[in-house]
């Protein structure tokens, strides 16, 4: 999985809270298999330039990067793109 992603679902602690913590983002391979990594592996990939990851929506595609909380927290989101929330936040539930 090296590369250039497509985000197409996310695991949140609180399905139903638009602004909770994202656990794991995923997605397709080419081959139509499905992959999910962890926000932290995720992070480290972006960090270390092993992957980057983008969003689709409306014809439009933003960057997920990686944002740092008032508490000094990572975590991911999309860069500014005028949606709120913002859209890494409102994809659907990754399936197990």
């Amino acid at each position: 999985m090296a590369g250039r992603h497509e985000v197409l679902c996310v695991n949140k602690r609180d399905r139903y809270n638009p602004h909770e913590k994202i656990t794991s983002i995923g997605g397709k391979n080419q081959d139509g298999t499905r992959w999910k990594v962890s926000q932290e592996s995720a992070i480290e990939g972006i960090e270390s330039g092993k992957w980057s990851f983008f969003v689709s929506r409306g014809g439009r595609t933003v960057d997920v990067i990686v944002a740092l909380s008032r508490y000094g927290n990572k975590y991911l989101k999309t860069e500014t793109d005028g949606e709120n929330p913002n859209n890494l936040l409102s994809l659907a539930e990754c399936p197990l």
